[in-house]
């Protein structure tokens, strides 16, 4: 099996709904996501894909929907808040662990047609988490 991964940076704020910990605060991260790809065999210059393909794919679309903006579940009560003073919210259907993240990634990889083994979302240099599909 033959696998590659490509690192891409980012920055992003948060905070989880329902839970007790650090977290329920507004917060940010410098977070490092890490797209590996996986193939039993090679294309016909001998790679599972071209790291500049998957850079194309992933990077523009991680910095439109999650770069710089603050990721809230669709229920808290700042997304009116934060939408009208302009900033930059992405609301999502989950709440925003690195665990859900890592997945929303994935699936975007996924339908951009590369052969996605599995993401990893390092939301500190001691903590990741990962989704590599069902």
């Amino acid at each position: 099996m033959h696998k590659i991964s490509r690192q891409i940076q980012f920055c992003y704020g948060h905070r989880l709904l329902n839970y007790e910990g650090k977290c329920k605060n507004l917060h940010g991260h410098n977070g490092v996501a890490v797209v590996t790809l996986e193939s039993r065999s090679l294309d016909d210059l001998g790679m599972v894909a071209d790291f500049s393909d998957v850079k194309k794919a992933v990077l523009p679309w991680i910095d439109e929907e999650f770069d710089h903006r603050m990721l809230l579940h669709k229920d808290d009560p700042l997304v009116p808040l934060l939408k009208a003073q302009g900033d930059p919210v992405k609301v999502l259907d989950v709440n925003p662990t690195a665990e859900n993240i890592a997945r929303l990634i994935f699936d975007h990889v996924k339908s951009a047609g590369f052969p996605v083994s599995d993401v990893v979302l390092w939301e500190t240099p001691n903590c990741s988490a990962s989704y590599s599909g069902e």
